[in-house]
C-alpha cells in the first residue's frame, strides 16, 4: 500500500541527509499516516491510511465502533 493520506494527498517528501562534514545522501521524510475506519461518502465503512493533520482537523468521519456481543 503507497505512502499517501486518503484526504489530502500528502506523500513522502525527499531531500538529503547532511554530515558535518557537508556529505550528502537522499533521504525521506514520511507522512504520520494512520490506518483509520471511516464513513466515506456513499455511506460505507472502510479502511484507510490518514494522515494525522487531517484527523485532526476532522477532515473525516471516523466510523462507529462494531460492538459484539458477549455469549448466549
Amino acid at each position: 500500500m503507497a505512502r499517501v493520506c486518503y484526504v489530502c494527498g500528502k506523500r513522502p517528501s525527499t531531500g538529503n541527509r547532511v554530515s558535518h562534514a557537508n556529505n550528502k545522501s537522499k533521504r525521506r521524510w514520511l507522512p504520520n499516516l494512520q490506518t483509520v475506519r471511516i464513513i466515506d461518502a456513499d455511506g460505507e465503512r472502510r479502511r484507510v491510511r490518514v494522515c494525522t493533520s487531517c484527523i485532526k482537523a476532522g477532515k473525516i468521519r471516523k466510523a462507529p465502533a462494531i460492538k459484539k456481543s458477549v455469549g448466549a
